[in-house]
């Protein structure tokens, strides 16, 4: 499943794993969301309703370049940087091609649309 996530003038596509969670997140699509750098690693903003981890692990240690969900929050997240290991961490997806370099170029807070993309 793709995602498009608009930043600014900026437009990443990202592919969402056939999962539990990754089907709820597209369910709530379109969305706009704001999202708050933590640890100059990643970008996390709150989703309206909690995602599904039904067949995930306690937790993940995710590379740069993962789509994730933050179970304690049910925050979406942005990975560009390297984030150790952390229960609560849910993999749902992966940016696609340059992404995690140009978000990783975006300081401080920001506001994203995601949505699915026509086609």
């Amino acid at each position: 499943m793709k995602i498009r996530i608009v930043i600014g003038d900026q437009r990443f596509t990202a592919t969402i794993f056939d999962s539990a969670a990754g089907h709820d997140l597209v369910d709530q699509l379109p969305l706009t969301i704001d999202l708050t750098d933590h640890g100059s690693v990643e970008k996390t903003g709150p989703l309206p309703a909690p995602l599904s981890t039904a067949g995930q692990p306690d937790g993940a240690a995710p590379e740069v370049g993962d789509v994730g969900y933050y179970a304690p929050g049910s925050d979406f997240v942005l990975y560009y940087g390297d984030q150790s290991y952390h229960s609560g961490i849910v993999i749902i997806g992966r940016l696609d091609g340059d992404a995690a370099g140009r978000i990783a170029g975006l300081d401080g807070a920001v506001t994203a649309t995601v949505d699915v993309p026509a086609g």
